[in-house]
């Protein structure tokens, strides 16, 4: 049964007086419909830090050593930029002493895009206008960045901007969206231990196979039989999932894996080509997806960007599930946008880390997603950044914006200065 929020006092008079409606539906209106707001909002100050968000962030500017040519550790180097380790915080204030925080990545590179240039186009403008800000933002940079660290910047200040609006109106983000007919999604916990998550109610998991063609056959099969492992742990209920996270995988490797783990029941194999492989994709959607004669799902789109890279993904039908990351792909507006694209395909979309206060939203409003990601306890900074978990399912918060716990001391505290 679904329970039913309880419901803040404005929230009732913006509805009673046609407030509410009247703001949600001018979110990336044209600018005169906020004529009747007196006085309008007006950014006064935009920045943005790299944080320190857990042991990832460790040694992002060290210099790799490497035993050879062919040291495998050379197919999974990232760089101080992968997006995860490099995560930013973005602190956009307004007139009327209402701040907005979003997460993004591109670490410092990110930041001198923010203070370099989409800065200039946020500085005075009313933050209520999100969707139009983002047209002016990604169309600024679309000969040089539609891409990776632009649109990783983009993230940041757009979620940043969500959140003055459901402060403004004293919702949350997910209300501005839409709304939502439940008030919770399950989770599937990625990483950890299975009977540890189990004893907490956590029913489905994902495990990390970070694995491609230049593995060796015995790190293969100690893989494989990690996943095999966590369904025995299992049992046969509950959905099983993994992800290859992989850079330079190819169809004629992922297939015999996809066979090897056949027994592991599994939900749905993430990531096992190049994000680029777009036309790979649609090979194994064939080969071994869900829809066709095949037995699990093809997933992919964690590092896909804006809803035109899904588009591509969606017409190709190079993915059964598909899988923005909020603070990667260009923001909430993009993700709004994505979803969009994937009801009407018919397709399923999760989120990476949808149980994250920047990637619920959209999971929380789409009605295709079925389970939203969840992590062990992590830092602080990502505790703050993070849904209440019950009993394996994700709450709705009920705060204004995202929700966060997010003070502009929390992330000075954990700024990142040399990155």
């Amino acid at each position: 049964m679904t329970r039913h929020l309880t419901r803040p006092s404005r929230r009732r008079f913006l509805r009673e007086t046609g407030g509410f409606a009247a703001l949600a539906a001018t979110i990336g209106a044209p600018r005169h419909l906020f004529a009747a707001q007196t006085p309008a909002l007006r950014i006064r100050a935009v920045d943005a830090y790299p944080i320190y968000i857990n042991q990832r962030s460790d040694g992002l500017l060290d210099a790799p050593t490497f035993s050879g040519d062919d040291d495998p550790r050379r197919w999974r180097f990232g760089g101080p930029f992968e997006q995860l380790p490099s995560a930013i915080i973005a602190i956009i204030k307004t007139d009327q002493g209402v701040t907005g925080f979003g997460m993004g990545a591109g670490g410092s590179v990110a930041v001198e895009i923010i203070d370099g240039h989409l800065k200039h186009l946020l500085m005075g403008a009313n933050p209520l206008n999100v969707e139009q800000l983002w047209d002016q933002m990604y169309t600024s940079g679309v000969l040089y960045g539609r891409r990776g660290v632009f649109a990783m910047a983009l993230s940041a200040v757009d979620n940043a901007l969500w959140d003055i609006a459901g402060k403004h109106a004293g919702q949350p983000v997910y209300e501005l969206l839409g709304g939502a007919t439940r008030d919770r999604i399950s989770i599937y916990q990625t990483g950890g231990d299975v009977a540890e998550g189990k004893a907490r109610g956590v029913r489905h998991f994902k495990r990390s196979l970070p694995i491609g063609p230049h593995t060796s056959a015995a790190e293969m099969d100690r893989r494989v039989e990690s996943v095999l492992a966590a369904r025995n742990a299992m049992g046969p209920d509950g959905n099983l999932m993994t992800d290859c996270v992989s850079r330079n995988g190819t169809v004629e490797w992922a297939v015999p894996l996809a066979e090897r783990l056949r027994p592991a029941n599994l939900y749905f194999m993430e990531e096992l080509l190049s994000p680029d492989n777009v036309f790979g994709y649609a090979e194994l959607v064939q080969r071994i997806g869900g829809g066709g004669p095949g037995w699990t799902k093809v997933a992919c789109g964690e590092h896909e960007y804006t809803e035109h890279g899904f588009d591509v993904l969606i017409r190709l039908n190079s993915a059964e599930i598909l899988q923005p990351d909020i603070t990667w792909c260009g923001g909430t507006t993009a993700g709004r946008r994505i979803a969009r694209l994937v009801d009407a395909a018919g397709l399923e979309i999760i989120p990476h880390r949808g149980g994250s206060s920047w990637g619920f939203p959209i999971a929380l409003t789409s009605p295709s997603c079925t389970m939203a990601e969840s992590f062990p306890a992590g830092s602080t900074i990502l505790d703050a950044m993070s849904c209440t978990v019950e009993n394996g399912e994700v709450i709705a918060p009920t705060g204004p914006g995202f929700g966060t716990t997010l003070t502009e001391e929390l992330v000075l505290e954990h700024r990142l200065t040399a990155a």
